[in-house]
């Protein structure tokens, strides 16, 4: 194992933490929903930590780009599937976001095996960021300081949501775009072999 750098280590402890986060919103009350915001608090600073060590020790690996993005779904979809089993989330919302997240993984494996790298783009990233922000507030879940936090958290999810569609179907133009380049070229098209520092998050 001691091929895999620092940076890759961070990106392994988020997978790492999901099952305690998962166990932890199992047994809901203040003690556990405080515990599991701590730590979704230390995997998304690990996440901003093994992307600013990656490039400025110039770790960046095939690997790494490959997990990074992984290890967020892994930890975004598992804590909204258990906050639906616990009847906090509306179920066809964390379908929708599911089955995007599947879509956008599966097109850009394709477009990867081609030799095309889908960046991406600025409605994704927004994506991710509101994303987080929702999943604090309904991790904690019970009134704090008189504040309904899941009320807010409903409401960045439902924006988080939208922005989740409007990128998915960019994507979805973005790979047509390309397919149809690239049929048109009779599987020519010109191939990138170098992704963005910040190509997985989507």
């Amino acid at each position: 194992m001691k091929h895999i750098n620092l940076p890759t280590w961070l990106t392994l402890s988020r997978i790492g933490i999901t099952p305690v986060i998962v166990v932890l919103l199992y047994f809901p009350n203040k003690a556990t929903c405080v515990a599991a915001a701590v730590l979704y608090i230390a995997a998304s600073i690990s996440d901003y930590l093994d992307g600013k060590l990656a490039r400025s020790n110039k770790q960046v690996t095939s690997f790494g780009k490959f997990l990074d993005p992984l290890a967020d779904k892994v930890l975004n979809c598992s804590m909204l599937i258990m906050m639906t089993f616990l009847a906090w989330v509306p179920a066809w919302v964390v379908i929708v976001i599911v089955c995007r997240e599947l879509m956008v993984t599966g097109l850009r494996a394709i477009a990867a095996d081609e030799g095309y790298v889908m960046g991406a783009d600025r409605f994704g990233k927004l994506k991710t960021v509101f994303q987080g922000l929702a999943l604090m507030p309904l991790t904690l879940h019970y009134a704090w300081f008189g504040l309904d936090l899941p009320l807010y958290g409903m409401v960045l999810l439902y924006i988080a949501l939208g922005l989740t569609i409007f990128s998915g179907f960019n994507y979805m133009y973005d790979f047509y775009k390309f397919w149809r380049k690239n049929d048109s070229d009779g599987g020519q098209a010109e191939k990138s072999t170098t992704a963005p520092p910040d190509a997985g998050k989507e």
